[in-house]
């Protein structure tokens, strides 16, 4: 077979079928990555068409845009597209519930606990992507690298881009990490087709410790949030590398990978290659010191707005130019939330809140719904809640924008029917979503704006100081960060300045108040399924067992009286059911399998426990 140079083209799964999809990745990403880039203009534009390696990388233009493309892909965790166009794992948790079932679907494998080594990539085989696409990136990270020096840019701009290839690298190996522990690290290698790729998985710990310190000599490449100009604004920068390293020192901390694998009939290799072997204090202490060195930083802040109870909230995530993004997908001006959370009539409406979620808001004095003293009623379910309930969550009865652009009330009882003063839209859990939207349109009417996908924003930097120190044994020392968010989320302040915490807790009481905090706070943005697998709570979140069903609530109108157009004078019975969709989950779920085509390729990669 004539030779040629893979890297311009994607075919090696035609031409080399016997070859590894991991040797495919490592070998056929290549100059693709040019043609990858956002349609956004500045930094993101494209202006390239049929290239080789050495075209592009011989024009300082397309040399940058080259490192563009490896940008294109790093929100495929969190694109509310990410498989079949409208689904990914929030569907797999107890936050929400999916508008679809099939069982091919890779959030229904996930959730009815299907998943296996032979099946996710054969299948559901957009479920593969959570190995393809960061070893498909990585390599492109490496191809840059490799020949930056021949490059026709300035020596400041080849030690930035260099910086941005190291971070984004350390980006991709986290999502690997997160869903395998320990997997195999190409380190700089630029692989060619005709080499024999059978490489190991690295253990946990080193995997852990090389990121690390990527993530630090990446740092001293790049510049501060706030250096770049405004065609290069999204790039990232020395805080986001500090962003990540917290996230990184945080998992890596985590019950799941701090000696808490499932080593059921494991060999001493796979116990390595999931997590480390045993348990230490320490990496929570590291967690904390890592987050706050963000903190300390001061590059990021929380956006407060105070003209109204939760807006800074609310505007987070319709606000360009943030002091609170980290690390974020900046793209054209758009409606992707609003076309995918909505209800019938005013979006697509995929993902469905569940009862479970809204029952974890506390009400707007900061106490559980469940504390007595919250004023909490339950003839009244939705009234004095936590701001960021109002922001999250539509429910019964709340006010959003219609398709004539004005504020009506949405309602979901039984027996109900639509006018042009209110509308009626279905929903099995009693809940839409309106996390992240913009509250004056609709997918079919006004304007599109701005809507950046976070990645990473500083209340969760703030959450993992507090969840780290507390694991620490300092639980009072998690308040100050806790109190922070609170205030900004519009909760009362209360006279002793609490924010509606009890005073005092003690570590597992503090363990779960963060717990849920974070679950509330940074709900729809990429984290639940990964947190429940981190803290090992999956196997009790459904009925206390393995499987189990979510939360939903049943509406039922009382009486006639009361204006719905108004919202006002009603009355409604509430009924707490549970969905038709069985959750399963196993103890082998908390780490993804590798695909068996994988480990029989590659047979020196040794597949997680379990599977």
């Amino acid at each position: 077979m004539q030779k040629r140079n893979a890297l311009l083209n994607q075919s090696d799964s035609i031409m080399y079928p016997h070859r590894s999809y991991l040797k495919k990745f490592l070998v056929a990403a290549g100059i693709c990555a040019v043609l990858a880039s956002c349609t956004k203009s500045g930094f993101l534009e494209n202006k390239t068409t049929a290239l080789n390696e050495t075209l592009v990388f011989k024009d300082s233009l397309l040399t940058i845009q080259f490192l563009n493309g490896v940008y294109n892909q790093i929100g495929f965790t969190f694109n509310k597209g990410r498989w079949d166009t409208h689904g990914n794992t929030e569907h797999s948790t107890d936050d929400g519930e999916y508008s679809l079932s099939a069982t091919y679907r890779p959030d229904v494998i996930l959730y009815n606990g299907t998943v296996s080594p032979t099946n996710y990539g054969t299948t559901s085989p957009t479920l593969a992507d959570a190995w393809n696409i960061p070893y498909t990136n990585i390599r492109r990270c490496n191809l840059l690298m490799k020949n930056l020096p021949v490059a026709p840019l300035s020596a400041s701009i080849k030690s930035r881009m260099r910086g941005e290839a190291r971070c984004l690298r350390a980006w991709y190996y986290l999502q690997l990490l997160i869903c395998y522990g320990g997997v195999p690290n190409v380190q700089d290698n630029v692989y060619g087709i005709d080499d024999i790729i059978n490489m190991p998985r690295q253990p946990f710990a080193e995997l852990v410790t090389y990121l690390s310190t990527e993530l630090d000599e990446a740092m001293a490449l790049l510049p501060a949030p706030g250096a770049y100009d405004a065609i290069d604004y999204g790039r990232v920068t020395k805080g986001t590398c500090m962003g990540l390293k917290s996230r990184l020192l945080l998992y890596a901390a985590s019950p799941l990978f701090n000696g808490g694998a499932n080593t059921n009939n494991a060999t001493a290799a796979q116990i390595a290659a999931a997590s480390y072997p045993t348990f230490s204090a320490a990496r929570w202490q590291a967690a904390a010191d890592a987050a706050q060195a963000v903190i300390s930083a001061g590059y990021f802040s929380l956006l407060v707005d105070d003209t109204k109870p939760g807006l800074g909230f609310y505007r987070t995530f319709n606000t360009r130019i943030n002091p609170e993004f980290i690390f974020a997908v900046y793209r054209p001006v758009n409606k992707d939330f609003e076309n995918y959370y909505l209800p019938t009539g005013l979006g697509s409406n995929y993902t469905r809140p569940t009862h479970n979620l809204a029952v974890a808001f506390p009400m707007k004095n900061g106490k559980a719904i469940t504390d007595p003293a919250s004023g909490y009623d339950s003839t009244r379910p939705y009234t004095n809640r936590d701001p960021r309930f109002n922001y999250t969550i539509i429910y019964n009865g709340a006010r959003y924008a219609s398709n004539t652009l004005t504020q009506i009330p949405i309602y979901n009882y039984n027996g109900g029917s639509s006018t042009t003063t209110y509308l009626f839209a279905s929903t099995p859990t009693g809940y839409w979503s309106r996390k992240m939207c913009d509250s004056t349109i609709t997918a079919s009417a006004g304007s599109s704006v701005d809507h950046e996908w976070p990645l990473m924003r500083y209340a969760e930097i703030l959450l993992n100081y507090a969840e780290a120190i507390n694991e620490t044994g300092q639980p009072a020392l998690a308040y100050p960060k806790l109190v922070e968010l609170r205030r900004r989320a519009g909760i009362d302040a209360g006279g002793d300045g609490l924010y509606g915490m009890k005073a005092n807790m003690t570590q597992a009481e503090m363990r779960t108040f963060i717990q849920n905090e974070r679950r509330i706070e940074l709900a729809f943005e990429d984290h639940r399924w990964n947190d429940i697998r981190r803290w090992k709570i999956a196997m009790t979140l459904y009925n206390g067992g393995p499987t189990g069903y979510n939360s939903i609530v049943t509406i039922t109108r009382v009486g006639t009286t009361g204006d719905l157009a108004a919202g006002t004078g009603l009355t409604f019975r509430y009924a707490v059911g549970t969905t038709t969709s069985l959750h399963t989950f196993r103890p082998e779920m908390y780490l993804l399998p590798i695909q068996d085509v994988e480990i029989r390729k590659m047979p020196a990669m040794v597949q997680n426990p379990g599977w």
